[in-house]
């Protein structure tokens, strides 16, 4: 078993031809992602790293009807469209990899998506990997390595990060999640949570968090409930953020004393997550919850 992705998967990408979009299918089919067809409209008929090109969804899927699975590297005014194209050709997993989507943009398709019964990862995220099967993103796929921890991240940066420290202590990970880091994303903690719950070989959870938002809040509701029963090591970023700033992240910013550090460390603790206070405490913290 795996959160959303396998070996099985069956990948389309999305403005293929881009730089972005080419240079990371390279690095898709070299870690062993099954990369089968690539979308750009009016270059069909070409190859992006011997992937067949195509001029929209439709026509690659006539071609491969096995494709589960799209990555959009598509520049965010034409993105939405992309991705309404993915979903209403029957795909079900959807990475949006864009950054810069209007956010009344993004709650439409999101909304869309579910009524389609689709997942949504992003967008403005770096994408899923389940090591050793497949990754469809833009991590660098050499510091995962296969074991029974999840991750489900809000940032880029330290997804790579703790999945490094993680790896480097000898703990590997089931599927690591970057969900994104704008206000309105697709794939959200508590969702997240209930297929990581779901999953056999998820042993525990590592949640990296940070301020704005209630994303975390919601996660200790889900704990405190007992919906979610492994054990979580939260990491939140943003300890020292002057408040009323925002801070990177579209997300990551505290508005009338919501949001706060302070308020997503409580709710997490209270509900029985350990926390990390900086990123290299993770690892120690994941092996004493194994240990529980």
């Amino acid at each position: 078993m795996a959160v959303l992705l396998d070996s099985g998967a069956r990948v389309l990408v999305q403005g293929i031809t881009g730089r972005e979009g080419s240079f990371h299918t390279k690095l898709m089919l070299e870690y062993g992602t099954k990369v089968v067809a690539g979308v750009t409209p009016g270059k069909g008929g070409g190859e992006v790293h011997g992937v067949p090109v195509y001029d929209s969804v439709a026509e690659a899927l006539s071609e491969h009807p096995d494709i589960n699975t799209s990555i959009v590297f598509v520049p965010a005014p034409f993105a939405p469209d992309a991705v309404y194209e993915a979903i209403d050709a029957g795909i079900k997993l959807v990475v949006v990899i864009t950054e810069g989507i209007p956010v009344h943009d993004t709650m439409k398709f999101v909304n869309y998506a579910k009524s389609k019964g689709a997942y949504i990862i992003g967008p403005n995220c770096p994408g899923i990997i389940t090591p050793g099967q497949a990754k469809v993103g833009i991590m660098p796929g050499h510091i995962f390595k296969p074991g029974p921890v999840g991750v489900v991240s809000r940032s880029g940066t330290l997804t790579y990060e703790i999945s490094y420290l993680l790896t480097r202590e000898g703990v590997g990970q089931s599927t690591v999640i970057g969900i994104g880091g704008d206000p309105v994303v697709g794939l959200t903690f508590t969702e997240a949570m209930k297929l990581f719950q779901d999953d056999e070989e998820t042993e525990a959870l590592v949640l990296i968090g940070e301020i704005g938002g209630d994303m975390e809040e919601r996660a200790a509701a889900m704990m405190a409930k007992g919906e979610f029963k492994k054990p979580v090591v939260a990491y939140i970023a943003g300890r020292t953020a002057p408040r009323e700033k925002r801070m990177g992240h579209a997300g990551a910013i505290i508005m009338m004393g919501t949001g706060t550090y302070e308020s997503k460390v409580k709710a997490l603790e209270e509900a029985g997550a350990l926390i990390a206070e900086t990123p290299f405490q993770v690892p120690e913290l994941v092996k004493k919850a194994l240990r529980r």
